[in-house]
This record gives C-alpha cells, structure tokens and sequence, in this order.
C-alpha cells in the first residue's frame, strides 16, 4: 500500500484529518472521538442515531470504543510525515522539486522564492514556515485557519468562532500578538530562573569552598585553642607558685611573730617565779625583826613588782598576744587574696582577648552628638535622661542619643554596657551618615543603624534594624551586657552578661561605612564600662 492510500485509510471521513482518538462504531466505521461526539450531539435533538458513512441506524447513542490499533497506526504515520517534512517542495513547481521557503494556510500550498512573489499579498493568505501537515492550522469545526486567539479560554481560533456564542465578549487578539506576549512573559520568566540559577551555583560554590575550608579551619582553631590553654594553664601555675611563696612567706613571718611572743611571756614567767620565791620566802619568815631587816634592795624589788603585776593583769596580756596573732593572719589573708584577685583579673583580661580576639574598646562620648534631653558625665561614660534641656546642644539632633567619639572601619572591637532597670534604652552602632532628627533618626528606625532595646516596663528585649524588630524573651533579664563588633566579616553580637553569658542575637550584614557605638535613653541611664 503506498503512502497517499494509507493516509487516505487513516483519514477521519468527518475532518478529513488523520485521526485524533479514533473510536469505533458498533457498524466498524471509524471516526476522531470529537467530530463523532459533535455529529452524535447533533442527531440527538431528532433521537435518530447514524453512521455518517453508510447510514446504518442505532436505536440508542452509540457506545464509542477506542481503536487503540489504529491510534497507534496514526501517531506512527504522523511521527513519519512530519520527519518527512524536513524539506517541504513548492507545491508549483512540477518538473524541478524546488524548496519551499513559506506555506500559504489558505491555499494549503508550499511556495518558492519565485511563486511567492506573485502569490496573493491580502490578509486572509496566511504565510507560515513550510509544512505538509495543515491539521492543527485550521479549526476542526469551520476548516478555516486559525488566526486569533482567546486569552481567557487558551484557545485559538478561527474567523467563525470569534462570531460564536462562545467566546462572545472575551479577550480576543491575533495569534501573531498573543505569541509575541507570551513569548514576552516566557523570556522574563526565562530571566528570573536563569539569574535565580546563576545565585543558586554561586552560593552552591561557595558553600563548597566553605565546606572544603572547614577542615582547615577547624584545625586551625583546634591549635589555637591548645596554645590557649596551654598559656592560661602557665598563667595559673604561675599563680599558684606566687600564692604559695606569699603563703610561706607569711608563715615564716607569724612564726617569727608568735616565737618573739613565747620568748617574752616566758621571761615573764621566770621573772615572775623568782618574785614568788622571794615572797614565800618572806612570808614564811617568823621573826618581825628579821623581816623587817630584810635586805631592803630585795624588799623593794619585789615590793615593785606586785605593783607592776596589780597593774597588768594575766588576761590582758593574753588578749593582747592573741590580738596581734589575730590582725597578723588578716593581713595575711588580705594580702593572698589581692593576688589571688590581681591574677585572676589578669588571666581574664587575657581570656577575653584571646576570646574576642581584640582587647576591650575604651570608648567615650561625644558631646557634640548628644542631645538636648541628655546629660553627659564628666568622664563621658555616663549618659542618662534629663528632663531639663543641656545647654549648648544643637537643636536639630536626635534629643534622646548620643554616639561615640571613636569610629570604627576596620578590625575586631568589644565593649560593655550598664544600663538601668527602669525606663527605654538602646544600644547598638550607627553610620554617621544616619539621620539627625525625626522619627527616622532614632537608632534601629532607619538602613544606617542597628541596636539591642529594652521596652519600658517590659522583661521583653528586641533587636531593630530600618524599623523591622526582632523579639528575643528574657524572663529574668539583667543590666550588663556586651557588644561585639567583627568590622570585616560584618557581624555585630549581643551578649547579656548573666550567670551564664548568653548570646542574644548576631547581626550579619555588610558594613559600607565607618560605624560609631550609638546609645538612645528616655527616662534611663547607660555607662559605658571602663
């Protein structure tokens, strides 16, 4: 069987079309599944069902079974057709076979260079890219080309159905324009996923080259941390050391102390054994002329110290041995724990610089960013609420804030802060370049800065940053708290120094600009702590 004889066998005798779902009638005749249903729809307002090819007549509506044969005949004819259709040939020239550059819908005729330029210019004569397949060109109910296009139903359409009931009153443009929006939309979507992708590899990139450093980087840390440990351990042997020579030095000296003590009460003692001798002696003496001419150098010696014993009494000079034992250990005491307390702080010191990676900041404020609500100590650490305007302000800055006088651009900084239990603070760091008055101006109400507050008469604290807040509960809050600021990496950390320190929020960001510490109080106080 040639190919126009089995195109012909697989050709809808309704459409005229290869078929599209092919479905059997209980007569053997086949049909497309939709242009039988739209023929059975019709005889069903006379209640006569027939076969539109040889008439036979049903009783009821046909059954529609699906020819799953030829179905698969069709696509596989088409799949044909349309690899034949590679190279379309001017349908015009008959002797030469000449490719086709354009194909004219309503004529169903593929055209050359030369039969194009006398072909038909008007309107209705579609020009497409050359085929040999017009059955999804034209409307399977009109067999016209379709040219418009329904945005509302996505579909495409032909003159007739534009008139239709159907689509009355819909969104009905040319298929040329339709096609160009949704190509439109398709390259902005196209865009959006292919920039999405580039963001998605680049961060996929460097989450490897993260991952890949993790390693080293831990070891990195790993050996620092020994060599940290190592050093407090050192620190704290050195400590000991010193604490036990002050120790046994302080032994030697109450030991030396208590010897000169026992070695004077003794000779006491003694001193006091011969007295008791001599009065024995004399009280023992019958003879009142012989007691009375006693020698009177011994008498009186001894005369003179019952005077002496009648006037220092046995408890008192106890309780004077005992007090210069006691106020010798308290000064001992005393001594150990002021170094004991001096090395401590010297190993914390060292702690939170090898912690923090930077010795802590020693800030002050600047007055001539303070405002007029607020009063600045003399030192500049102290900034708390006044209800009498200062002198000398300027009246166009924020009247609640002060700034610090030192900038930071670069490096690793950290510094404490005291505030009060009553009344709203803030704390946090700020461009320079942040607004100086308005609403805006208050520090975490604007691009430019970010802080810690504290709600007046609420336990809650939350973070702000251009007006957008982020709570953080805290049942028993207390009033030190520590800002760490990592310039480079463009991090900022809140740390409350309770028992433990707890980390309260991290910032990350990109810093663009110099930042100087900012504090923002009403009806409080803030001191930076030295």
């Amino acid at each position: 069987m040639s190919s126009t004889d089995l195109k012909e066998e697989l050709t809808c005798p309704i459409c005229l079309n290869l078929f599209t779902d092919p479905v059997t009638l209980k007569c053997g005749h086949n049909y497309c599944q939709e242009c039988i249903e739209a023929v059975l729809d019709t005889q069903e307002r006379s209640a006569a069902f027939t076969c539109p090819h040889c008439r036979t007549e049903f009783q009821e509506r046909p059954v529609l079974q699906r020819n799953t044969t030829l179905c698969n005949i069709a696509e596989h004819f088409l799949a044909q057709e349309e690899q034949e259709e590679c190279e379309v040939f001017c349908t015009y020239c008959v002797h030469t076979p000449v490719v086709a550059t354009k194909t004219c819908l309503l004529c169903e005729a593929s055209l050359c260079d030369l039969h194009l330029t006398v072909h038909s210019k008007s309107p209705e004569h579609t020009l497409i890219q050359p085929t040999k397949s017009f059955k999804n060109r034209k409307c399977s109910v009109h067999k016209k080309v379709l040219v418009y296009y329904c945005t509302e139903d996505a579909e495409c359409l032909c003159v007739s159905c534009c008139l239709g009931e159907k689509h009355r009153g819909h969104n009905v443009g040319l298929l040329n324009e339709a096609f160009k929006q949704k190509q439109k939309k398709l390259r902005i979507i196209r865009d959006c996923i292919l920039e999405e992708s580039e963001e998605i590899e680049e961060r996929v990139q460097d989450l490897q080259d993260h991952l890949r450093n993790i390693p080293e980087k831990a070891a990195s840390i790993l050996l620092r941390i020994g060599i940290q440990f190592r050093d407090f351990r050192t620190k704290l042997d050195n400590l000991e050391s010193q604490v036990v020579n002050e120790m046994f030095k302080q032994q030697e000296q109450a030991l030396l102390s208590v010897s000169d003590l026992i070695q004077q009460l003794e000779s006491k003692k003694e001193s006091l054994s011969r007295n008791i001798c001599t009065i024995k002696e004399l009280c023992e003496m019958t003879d009142p002329l012989l007691y009375l001419q006693a020698d009177a150098q011994d008498f009186a010696h001894v005369v003179d110290n019952d005077r002496n014993l009648k006037t220092i009494e046995a408890d008192d000079l106890a309780e004077d041995v005992i007090s210069q034992i006691l106020i010798s250990d308290d000064l001992d005491a005393v001594q150990i724990s002021e170094t004991l307390c001096k090395g401590f702080t010297d190993v914390m010191t060292c702690a939170r610089k090898r912690i923090f990676g930077h010795e802590e900041t020693d800030l002050l404020l600047d007055v001539r960013t303070s405002g007029m609500n607020l009063e600045i100590s003399d030192d500049l650490k102290l900034a708390s609420w006044s209800q009498i305007k200062q002198p000398g302000v300027r009246k166009n800055l924020q009247r609640c804030q002060v700034l610090s006088t030192q900038p930071f651009n670069s490096g690793r900084h950290c510094w404490e802060v005291e505030t009060s239990k009553s009344g709203t603070w803030s704390l946090g760091v700020c461009y320079p370049s942040m607004p100086k008055c308005g609403d805006i101006a208050n520090i975490g109400y604007n691009n430019k800065s970010w802080c810690l507050s504290k709600v007046h008469n609420n336990n809650q604290y939350s973070v702000l940053h251009n007006d957008h807040e982020v709570l953080i509960d805290q049942k028993s809050p207390c009033h030190r708290f520590r800002l760490y600021l990592d310039y480079e990496a463009g991090q900022l950390s809140f740390f409350e120094l309770s028992d433990p320190i707890k980390l309260l929020h991290v910032v990350k960001t990109k810093f663009r600009e110099p930042l100087h510490a900012a504090f923002y109080v009403c009806n409080a106080w803030v001191r930076i702590q030295s």
